[in-house]
């Protein structure tokens, strides 16, 4: 078959759409282009409910896990175009294939990130599915959008935004299914989805795709596409970056002011080197030309509004308390009324024009975006809530796609659509890569103040009351009190164990030498497991805290044992002294005794008056020896009852201090069980405390979606389609109200 049998086939085909005379294979062509944009829309519905679980399973905080996001977005933005214009010149088939293929083996290597515990790996993996999407959704797009006739152009880019609403209310749907079924374990399970759809669109698509291309002959821009690549990553990653809470120091900050600059710099380079070129990868006159201006400027408005759906699992979970990957569900409500308002919105385009439609959505974007802010953030139930994400979702749908799509090929050259919608797509992005760092921002700001009102309602933090440790002190004060007891405690000190003393523990973690793990956990946790968090904080707290605590009272017991060993000791010593010298007492007494009887006895055989009154004197003077030494011997007597019972006491000290070391450890282990009983009486009260924290941050996130809609409302107001010479043969003023 000849070049120009070939041709004719292709206008032939292209021709037969318009007319209505499609060919046999048109159902099939149809499905594959709109299965590739399915399983795109998928993947984001999928990963969207398990984002904080994937964080959490992979160790990573919020602020580096929204980059399995961010990373797609750049790496998408720089390929999108570079993939339009390769489509325009080699071939839709040949590109969206290559495209569908790159994005299948991505999504395998995110699912091996699971396995591997590697955030990295997953990070690799999006970069792979980014390359390949780039090509997805701007080539069927482009393939629907000039393949119909202009009067019937709005309805088939209705039918792209009406399944790709539909695929996310699938895609968060089988999200939450599968890690409901599986387990939040088996989340790579969500990657594979992905893999048997990009297979069959490249095995069917191979036999049954046309390979349109346009009719430009000219060498491909190969010194633009290394300018427009850097200058697409240089951009997104210094403005991902930027701190829009410290804007000045942040801006100053190595990962941004370079990259600012060397977007800047290139500017001119991608001038001098595009206007030089046939064919430029990025045609410069969209940026010169009014309606594609504006046209461009919504798309970026589009795209920050587009990111908060991001954010709706976490919000839904949030306010109605259910747990992480659960609030999957709730986009798919989202979901089904974009999907159904999208087929609408096209209808409407066809009658009313892109700009009308354009109004009503920014509108009703505006209107759900209050509803939430107003009504489901201070009030939240499953009604309202529900309520406030179908008017969200009706506005997106209206927005997302057709009306601006519609507006860029309407002023644009039919050969060059692929790279217009490419470069729609291109500044959509970047509005999706900037809103997630300020939406991000505010919840990153609102847990930090959640975590500063939990630590300020959380329960101060005291060492046990021991009730051996009352009986100890009373111990030694009674010894204190008799001096023979002070003389044998000395200078023994012991700590005062009976009254609790607050310890005071650092619940934040900053400083406080947590784990990373918990730390991450703490900033990952959700208002259903906030409570398990903060005991398992409080526990680890008690772990770190409490050993220096025990050990210095261990240390004054083992002090005080010690030193009721030694005065136990001295006591035994003057015991074993006394007793002495009262054996000695006593046989002393016994000999006096003795010489008393002798005596006695004297005075009985004795005669003579002198000699009788001698004996008489000296058995006076003996008895009144024995009588002092008696006396002697019954206080020593009585200082040995009080060295025994002084001993006694002493051996009873050193008893209640051994039970009492052995007493610290369980009272502190009980100690920590009681906190953790308190912070589960605290459940309710810490739940709405957190809830109402994280409320400010997802308040002012939606404040950003409501702002967003009414910029790109002000914007629309400057829109006019360009006429058809004005757009150098674009279908300019056809088919629509706003021609």
């Amino acid at each position: 078959m000849d070049k120009n049998k070939k041709s004719a086939e292709k206008i032939g085909h292209s021709a037969a759409i318009a007319d209505g005379a499609a060919p046999r294979n048109l159902g099939l062509i149809l499905f594959l282009y709109l299965l590739g944009i399915f399983m795109g829309a998928i993947d984001t519905g999928i990963v969207t409910p398990a984002r904080t679980l994937i964080q959490g399973a992979l160790g990573v905080d919020g602020k580096t896990g929204i980059w399995m996001i961010t990373i797609y977005t750049l790496a998408y933005a720089a390929v999108i175009p570079i993939s339009g214009k390769l489509a325009d010149r080699m071939g839709r088939k040949l590109v969206y294939l290559v495209s569908i293929a790159l994005f299948g083996l991505g999504s395998f290597v995110c699912s091996l990130s699971a396995s591997s515990g590697q955030f990295w790996v997953l990070l690799v993996g999006r970069v792979i599915q980014a390359l390949g999407g780039g090509g997805i959704v701007p080539i069927a797009t482009a393939e629907f959008g000039t393949t119909f006739p202009p009067e019937k152009r709005g309805m088939a880019l209705g039918l792209v935004g009406g399944v790709y609403g539909i695929a996310n209310i699938l895609g968060s749907s089988i999200g939450s299914l599968i890690l409901g079924i599986f387990g939040a374990a088996r989340w790579n399970l969500l990657f594979l989805v992905n893999v048997p759809i990009a297979v069959v669109i490249v095995a069917a698509g191979l036999f049954t795709l046309p390979n349109n291309k346009g009719s430009s002959k000219t060498k491909i821009d190969w010194a633009g596409i290394p300018v427009v690549v850097a200058m697409v990553l240089a951009l997104l990653y210094g403005l991902r970056n930027i701190d829009f809470f410290n804007f000045a120091a942040s801006i100053r900050s190595a990962s941004v002011y370079p990259f600012i600059l060397a977007f800047l710099a290139l500017v001119p380079v991608l001038i001098f080197v595009e206007r030089r070129s046939p064919d430029p990868v990025l045609d410069l006159s969209y940026f010169s030309s009014g309606p594609t201006l504006v046209t461009l400027a919504l798309g970026f408005a589009v795209g920050v509004m587009m990111m908060g759906m991001v954010f709706v699992p976490q919000f839904a979970e949030n306010a109605l308390s259910i747990a992480s990957g659960a609030g999957g569900y709730f986009v798919a409500i989202l979901g089904l009324f974009a999907g159904l308002s999208g087929p609408l919105s096209g209808g409407l385009v066809d009658k009313l024009g892109p700009k009308k439609v354009l109004f009503a959505g920014f509108a009703v974007t505006l209107a759900g975006a209050l509803f939430l802010i107003l009504v489901a953030i201070p009030h939240p139930s499953y009604p309202i809530v529900l309520a406030s994400l179908a008017v969200i979702g009706l506005g997106l749908g209206f927005t997302m796609g057709t009306p601006l799509n519609y507006m860029m090929l309407q002023n644009t050259k039919p050969e060059n659509s692929n790279s217009a919608l490419a470069t729609l797509s291109l500044v959509r992005s970047i509005g999706t890569a900037i809103a997630p760092a300020i939406m991000v921002g505010f919840l990153v700001h609102a847990g930090m103040g959640a975590q500063t009102r939990l630590i300020a309602l959380l329960p101060p933090v005291e060492s046990p009351r021991i009730e051996k440790a009352a009986e100890v002190e009373s111990m030694i004060a009674q010894l204190r009190k008799d001096p023979r007891g002070a003389a044998m405690l000395g200078k023994m000190e012991i700590p005062s164990f009976g009254t609790a003393a607050p310890m005071k523990f650092d619940m934040s973690g900053s400083g406080g030498g947590l784990p990373a793990g918990l730390l991450a956990k703490l900033q990952a946790a959700d208002v259903t497991t906030i409570v398990d968090v903060l005991k398992e904080l409080s526990a680890t707290m008690f772990e770190q805290k409490t050993p220096p605590v025990i050990e210095k009272i261990r240390g004054g017991i083992a002090q005080g044992i010690a030193g009721t060993a030694a005065g136990l000791a001295s006591v035994d010593k003057s015991a074993a002294g006394l007793a002495e010298g009262l054996k000695g007492m006593d046989t002393a007494l016994a000999g006096m005794d003795a010489g008393l009887a002798g005596m006695d006895a004297g005075l009985a055989r004795a005669k003579a008056p002198a000699q009788l009154e001698a004996i008489k004197a000296q058995r006076a003077g003996l008895q009144a020896q024995r009588d002092a030494l008696a006396a002697k011997r019954a206080g020593a007597s009585a200082g040995a009852g009080g060295i025994a019972s002084a001993r006694a006491q002493l051996t009873e000290l050193k008893k209640a201090l051994e039970e009492l070391d052995a007493e610290i450890v369980p009272a502190f282990a009980k100690a920590k069980d009681d906190y953790a009983a308190k912070l589960d009486a605290m459940k309710p009260q810490i739940q709405e405390t957190f809830r109402a924290s994280l409320n400010e941050g997802f308040r002012q996130m939606y404040l950003t979606v409501a702002a967003a809609a009414v910029l790109a409302a002000l914007i629309l107001a400057f829109y006019r389609p360009a006429r058809r010479e004005d757009a150098a043969g674009a279908p300019a003023a056809e088919g629509g109200a706003d021609a």
